[in-house]
């Protein structure tokens, strides 16, 4: 069998200009990069007749061990509504270089349902990353160069907020001291790394919607608090115009292409459970704009990413979604119902069965709390039994929501078909009602509650010292009326990652709190998460190689 990397390397691409035609956008318009990958000035693709196609957002179950393939279906979706005689464009996050080389490896999708070109996209791609890290170390830079330059603004070194980025999954950064040496050598104080994808620069650059607003977010960021207890915001050390003077290229979104030749917008990237986990608020909006169906996903499970969709981008930049589209596999509710990951090949309907309760969860979110038509798909691997499949379709239809298998891994559009035609179905039907999980007036500890309870099945939330402390000072700001970004374990409705399924009765541990004011959220730090991971005791990137003619293995 062929891997990702094979089938992607063999696959014919259409040139950049075709691809860009199929969208109305002319060669002249385009910003290339080669042959295959160029960005798109927002006000030329604005400027042409507005489709405001329908939008479909992708989610999926809690992952597990065993795979989803969100972003597979995702891409596939797209491919199939083509083919079915839809004009359909998909938008979707860059990959980060932390899970390729990590654990998760590549995120362009899988088999024949992916973007190209593969290695250009899951690697640098068009620079876009390596922007937000400097303009984010830019900050950073001028922040310190402020204190050792006589401090005008009589910053507390012990009260700096901002943190440097790098995109690498990197343990060892994440908590240093800085300014060791000389006395030029800067003031000493404790400092640490974050990954690029979590940082506050990532969440404004998907969240702008043009490059004013993106200057005007930056110039918002609250960076560190005064001796006498007064915010310092990045507008403060003027710096705000020369970050997103490094951001004016970045800005503009991606333009490549499905193996299929469907358009792609690859656009930002923020990590779904430390971050908002969505693409840019700039290439969803050109794909509606663009296309009659705009396909996008959203990171992790419904709990996260979807959640996160709905409250946070789409609060902030007036998007409906009309459809929800959920990704699950047999083999991992067999995983949820307690089955061992080296033994979900064999047929166990009892698991399905225990395992459903977390799909179902999922279902009832989108449908019950943010009022969305759903449709479950199934991706569909060779082991999985008829009774297996029919346990698990009885069951979505007896809770609301569309059934379909898929197989676009292997079979591309082609085997997406009977999704595509369920989610056209569903959206004819005109049963949206979509609403948010909260007030965002509502306190902070309110809008937690919210989303704890109504959201993860949790009996409660407990607030720590910090948190309660923090909580205080952002009401004290004119910060507390912002929507809440939560971040916690991906793998679990809970904040632990060792409980899955549907776990009830569980308390929502908030240990702390950040505001990203230029993002316009407040992260809600649960459990132990952290904004920098740590890279496996056997990472991705031991496998990954270049031989002497430039041709890429082990990406996957």
């Amino acid at each position: 069998m062929q891997t990702d990397v094979q089938i992607a390397q063999a696959a014919t691409m259409q040139h950049i200009n075709d691809i860009g035609a199929k969208l109305g956008i002319t060669a002249d318009k385009l910003e290339h990069y080669g042959k295959y990958k160029a960005k798109i000035n927002p006000a030329d693709a604005f400027a042409l007749p507005k489709k405001q196609g329908k939008l479909i957002l992708v989610t999926a179950i809690n992952p597990t061990p065993a795979g989803e393939g969100k972003t597979t279906v995702t891409i596939g979706l797209t491919d199939a509504l083509n083919h079915i005689g839809k004009q359909a464009v998909v938008a979707m996050r860059e990959p980060s270089l932390g899970p390729v080389f990590g654990v998760k490896g590549g995120a362009a999708g899988g088999g024949y349902a992916q973007v190209l070109p593969m290695e250009d996209i899951n690697l640098h791609f068009t620079g876009d990353f390596h922007a937000i890290s400097a303009a984010n170390n830019l900050l950073a830079a001028m922040l310190d160069n402020h204190i050792y330059q006589g401090n005008a603004l009589n910053i507390d070194p012990k009260r700096v907020l901002w943190r440097r980025v790098v995109d690498m999954n990197d343990r060892q950064l994440r908590n240093i001291i800085n300014g060791l040496g000389k006395p030029t050598d800067g003031v000493i104080r404790p400092d640490g790394f974050d990954i690029t994808v979590a940082s506050e620069v990532m969440a404004i650059f998907c969240l702008a919607k043009d490059l004013g607003d993106l200057k005007q977010r930056l110039g918002n960021i609250l960076v560190a608090y005064t001796v006498d207890n007064q915010a310092v915001y990045a507008k403060d050390l003027n710096a705000n115009g020369a970050m997103a003077a490094l951001l004016k290229d970045a800005i503009k979104p991606n333009l490549v292409q499905t193996i299929e030749g469907s358009p792609a917008f690859v656009h930002g990237g923020p990590f779904a459970n430390i971050a908002h986990g969505c693409n840019s608020v700039l290439a969803t909006r050109l794909a509606q704009h663009l296309g009659d169906y705009a396909v996008t996903e959203a990171g992790f499970g419904a709990d996260l990413g979807a959640e996160k969709f709905c409250d946070i981008k789409s609060r902030l930049a007036g998007f409906t979604p009309d459809c929800a589209v959920v990704v699950a596999t047999v083999r991992a509710l067999k995983y949820n119902g307690g089955v061992e990951k080296a033994d979900l090949g064999a047929e166990n309907v009892d698991a399905v069965r225990k395992g459903l309760p977390n799909l179902l969860k999922h279902i009832s979110n989108l449908k019950n709390v943010f009022g969305l038509p759903v449709v479950v798909a199934i991706n569909r691997f060779v082991s999985d039994s008829d009774a297996e499949l029919a346990t698990i379709q009885a069951a979505c239809e007896a809770n609301g929501a569309d059934f379909a298998l898929t197989e676009v891994w292997e079979k591309g559009g082609k085997g997406g078909v009977d999704l595509a035609n369920k989610v056209v179905q569903a959206i004819e039907k005109n049963q949206n009602s979509f609403q948010f999980a909260y007030d965002v007036n509502d306190s902070i500890a309110d809008k937690i509650t919210a989303i704890a309870t109504k959201i993860y099945g949790a009996a409660g939330v407990e607030f720590g010292a910090e948190a309660q402390a923090e909580m205080a000072n952002l009401t004290r700001l004119g910060l507390d009326k912002l929507p809440v970004c939560m971040a916690k374990t991906q793998y679990s409705l809970s904040d632990n990652a060792k409980l899955l399924g549907c776990p009830s009765g569980f308390t929502i541990q908030v240990r702390g709190m950040t505001v990203s004011a230029g993002a316009g959220f407040i992260v809600v730090l649960c459990g132990n998460m952290m904004k920098m991971p740590g890279l496996p005791k056997v990472p991705a990137a031991e496998k990954i190689d270049v031989d002497e003619n430039g041709v890429i293995s082990g990406l996957f």
